[in-house]
């Protein structure tokens, strides 16, 4: 999330333990980052799933604001389609987008907590990739609790999300529901397949969005 500040690596050591470990610390001006550093930490602390960051510990004391996670050594997705141009093998992404979708899944279905969960903010920068590759979700900051197996249901709520993965019909009704999830990760499943950056101004403004790109 980037209003809520910069990421670090660091090292923790715990009695024998020594963890790697990415710190997100709040922007102290950031007035939207301190609704977004409780939603995470409750949001994820109720989570555990292979697909999803681990929340280690969090800081909370007087203006400073820290989340600790376990460490992911490839970065993002998004770094590797657009910044590095990693040259991923096929398999690769394909693996890579599955496992972000059991962890999606997951979070809708309810599995192992009591609602389901809208994340709001799917995107190839929100997935991240450990030493062996694997996806795991992350950034929580944005996240509904949502009914549980209803497909109709939708939770009423300001239209917040990423400019090429909003879900139309979320940001002209302002109704979310997880099916505005499954939209964003299309986008991104399209994004990884072509290889081409989810906004594009460049284009005409009308194809701004890759979404609308004909190929």
């Amino acid at each position: 999330m980037v209003a809520f500040g910069k990421v670090y690596r660091g090292t923790i050591i715990s009695e024998a333990r020594i963890l790697i470990v990415a710190i997100k610390r709040l922007d102290s001006t950031s007035n939207q980052g301190v609704v977004e550093f409780w939603a995470e930490v409750e949001m994820v602390s109720m989570l555990r799933h292979c697909h999803l960051v681990s929340l280690i510990g969090y800081c909370n004391d007087g203006t400073e604001r820290i989340l600790v996670y376990d460490y992911m050594p490839h970065g993002t997705l998004e770094d590797h389609l657009h910044k590095l141009q990693t040259p991923l093998p096929w398999m690769l992404r394909l693996n890579i987008c599955i496992g972000a979708a059991r962890g999606l899944n997951y979070l809708h279905t309810g599995t192992g907590i009591k609602h389901g969960v809208i994340h709001r903010d799917v995107k190839s920068s929100n997935i991240l990739l450990r030493k062996t590759w694997v996806a795991k979700i992350s950034d929580f900051g944005l996240s509904k609790i949502g009914p549980t197996n209803q497909q109709s249901t939708h939770v009423s709520t300001v239209v917040k999300g990423t400019f090429g993965y909003l879900d139309p019909d979320y940001f002209s009704t302002g109704r979310l529901t997880r099916k505005s999830d499954v939209y964003a990760f299309g986008v991104v499943m399209f994004e990884v397949l072509c290889g081409k950056r989810t906004t594009d101004r460049t284009l005409d403004e009308d194809h701004w969005g890759l979404a609308r790109l004909n190929l």
